[in-house]
């Protein structure tokens, strides 16, 4: 996992900016006199605001983190006046996920938005906040963002010089056919179920389970994905439980070496973040075990009744996925994949148009744009590679798409190489071979059932020839993914020469 690769460094910077972030904020916090409490909201409203706010540009991540405080005070102030009627509580926190999960509709602004007004009402739980504490609440989060804010736009403007990348839009749809909306009413069913079993298990800590179905719902899109992301949340909050009784138990709370290890939590929760959804979580269990131990409430069974509140969030997510406005995998796939194809005949048109002389046309955005997608699909495929996964034919059938899709991405990496050079020429034949590969695209594009064109893989050309042995190479890949796109998904993969 720690070996995994970080390109440009950007997760270990990011993540040991996450940790300058957060402690800023809590030392913020602690020199302007606030109490524990608003000093663990303080630094989880930084967390939040580091980790939440995607948007592609610097000027509209500043924005997004100004606008926090809009969704999160108005929760804040709402979930501490009802601490003490329980059915309102309840059924405000449901509204509060059903809006923070339709608001994803609205791309990273409303992601971030939504997480931070659902985590400022869950911290009020875990917290056991009271009115009278609203103001220095208030104080602690907004100190925490001018805190994160500094440290993320001028001590550590990271992305001034490598501007992240923006996340594609989201799939297509209309009304209840829109995924966000569907997800939003799962979100609030699993939620609404794990609410009621997880108040029968503990009045306490039933939040846990409640937490648990929202975050399994964050970056999914489709019932597999979101099967799959259930799994790896229990299995990271065992292990982290399991280290919790190892390393939280013992400290009882003590300050240093627990403020240490809880910089260490964020460093981790930042690092893993992308790579693994398990270790992650592992983290974020064992930080949430330093922080009861520092309230003074930390004990055995009190971990114990955390795995139970987790299992209980997973399965209300699952049951919501299989039972209410299921969005199936295939479907998801089927649209990410078609995606990323109509995004390499882009690319093959542009890199054409530059190679003839046209200065205005740029193949390198739509190649950027192609990774992103196919980040997406592999989310999107992760339920049918997955060792558990017992469907052969279509684990056998996604690795291979995964394999000819990184094909496509690295000639069309390379033909963005290869228009760039001034000297590169142009001939009748990189026309005729974008042309196929075009045809190519389309075949594979059109609707099941109906015939695309018939496309055969031409001869490929001398090495010599640069720009057309890409062209050659993405046509050779395309007329490949046929077979495991365009036959029966559970039909064993024969793959031909």
């Amino acid at each position: 996992m720690f070996v995994a690769p970080d390109p440009g460094r950007m997760r270990l910077r990011n993540s040991a900016r996450a940790v300058v972030g957060v402690v800023a904020a809590v030392a913020l916090a602690e020199v302007c006199g606030l109490s524990l409490t608003a000093s663990i909201t303080g630094g989880l409203a930084a967390l939040l605001a580091l980790f939440t706010v995607l948007d592609g540009h610097v000027r509209a991540q500043r924005l997004t983190t100004a606008l926090l405080p809009v969704a999160g005070f108005p929760v804040l102030a709402l979930a501490t006046t009802l601490h003490g009627i329980p059915l309102a509580r309840d059924a405000a926190f449901l509204a509060v996920v059903f809006a923070g999960v339709y608001a994803r509709r609205f791309g990273p602004r409303g992601h971030a938005l939504g997480i931070f007004g659902f985590m400022m009402f869950f911290v009020t739980q875990f917290l056991h906040a009271v009115p009278g504490q609203l103001p220095e609440l208030y104080a602690a989060v907004g100190l925490a963002l001018v805190a994160s804010g500094a440290v993320r736009f001028l001590l550590w403007p990271i992305e001034r010089r490598t501007p992240p990348p923006a996340a594609p839009p989201g799939l297509p749809g209309t009304g209840l056919a829109r995924p966000t909306t569907r997800q939003a009413f799962q979100a609030t069913a699993a939620c609404a179920f794990a609410l009621g079993i997880g108040q029968a298990l503990s009045d306490d800590r039933w939040y846990w389970a409640v937490g648990t179905s929202w975050w399994i719902f964050v970056n999914t899109a489709s019932r597999g994905e979101t099967l799959v992301r259930g799994f790896r949340r229990v299995l990271g909050t065992v292990v982290g439980i399991a280290a919790g009784l190892l390393i939280a138990v013992p400290l009882h709370g003590a300050p240093v070496p627990t403020a240490a290890l809880v910089a260490v939590c964020v460093f981790g929760i930042f690092y893993t973040a992308a790579p693994s959804y398990s270790w992650m979580m592992f983290f974020v269990t064992v930080m949430a075990g330093l922080l009861y131990g520092l309230l003074g409430v930390l004990h055995p069974g009190l971990l114990l009744l955390r795995f139970q509140e987790t299992a209980i969030g997973a399965l209300g997510a699952a049951l919501a996925v299989v039972l209410i406005l299921p969005v199936t995998t295939h479907a998801a796939n089927d649209a990410w994949i078609q995606r990323a194809l109509h995004c390499v005949r882009a690319s093959t048109a542009a890199a054409l148009d530059r190679l003839a002389g046209d200065p205005d046309a740029d193949p390198a955005p739509h190649a950027a744009e192609l990774e992103l997608l196919l980040g997406r699909v592999r989310m999107a495929l992760a339920p049918l590679v997955h060792p558990l996964s017992p469907l052969r034919a279509r684990k056998a059938r996604a690795r291979q798409v995964l394999a000819l899709l990184d094909d496509c991405a690295r000639d069309v990496r390379g033909l963005v190489v290869v228009a760039a050079d001034p000297q590169a020429s142009h001939d009748a034949r990189l026309a005729a071979a974008c042309w196929r590969v075009e045809a190519a695209v389309e075949a594979l594009t059109a609707p099941h059932g109906t015939p695309g064109p018939a496309t055969v893989a031409h001869p490929r050309p001398a090495a010599a020839e640069p720009a057309l042995a890409h062209l050659h190479g993405l046509e050779h890949t395309l007329v490949a993914l046929a077979t495991p796109l365009r036959s029966d998904p559970r039909a064993p993969l024969v793959i031909s020469a």
